[in-house]
């Protein structure tokens, strides 16, 4: 199979992609991604979809094919597992948990326990998921990718493709929550309607 610099840095984003993975130390220099996006609804209702539907990540992500519960997990908790397939034929994929998880202040840490192999260094990546009320009915939703490649240099080249696809999922996950449609990869939803929503705030976090 032939892996692609773009099919790595999809994966990478929401699958850190390794072996196996219990823990990261973080003990080594890595970089910061942070977007985020405001959604016209409650803060509980997106971080519903992103959080407590847990292993339902492909009814708004324009990359993933499919995602589905896995080892007896039902629910966003901490500890659930998700399997996500990143091709129509659902051979690239990764296991992934939910490491942490902060109901009151709305924060939720992803790491994924199993994958392919891909050049990120897995005991320094590990990605944040937030929701923010902004107090008038909507909420602001966020993404946080702190990541180091494997080799090192990698990480400024495959920098703006990361901020890319994090941003286009939160545009996804703004029309889903916002009109019911799912955006997910190989339905064209995508495509169709990124135009219609200004692209994500980068927020700049010195790494």
């Amino acid at each position: 199979m032939k892996i692609t610099i773009k099919s790595y840095i999809t994966m990478a984003i929401f699958g850190f992609v390794a072996t196996s993975i219990s823990a990261q130390s973080m003990s080594k220099k890595f970089k910061t991604i942070k977007v985020e996006m405001k959604i016209n609804a409650p803060a509980e209702r997106v971080w519903e979809a992103m959080v407590l539907d847990y292993g339902e990540i492909s009814n708004f992500s324009p990359y993933i094919y499919t995602s589905d519960y896995i080892n007896g997990s039902v629910k966003g908790v901490e500890g659930a597992t998700r399997k996500c397939s990143f091709n129509e034929k659902g051979t690239r994929w990764t296991h992934e948990r939910i490491a942490e998880i902060d109901k009151i202040n709305m924060t939720m840490r992803n790491v994924v326990i199993e994958a392919q192999k891909f050049p990120l260094n897995m005991d320094n990546s590990q990605a944040f998921y937030t929701v923010r009320d902004n107090g008038d009915g909507t909420c602001t939703a966020g993404y946080e990718f702190q990541y180091r490649t494997k080799p090192a240099f990698m990480g400024g080249l495959v920098k703006g493709q990361f901020k890319k696809q994090l941003g286009g999922t939160l545009v996804g996950l703004k029309h889903y929550i916002e009109t019911g449609e799912v955006v997910r990869a190989g339905n064209g939803k995508y495509d169709e309607i990124k135009n219609n929503y200004p692209k994500a705030t980068a927020i700049k976090i010195k790494s």
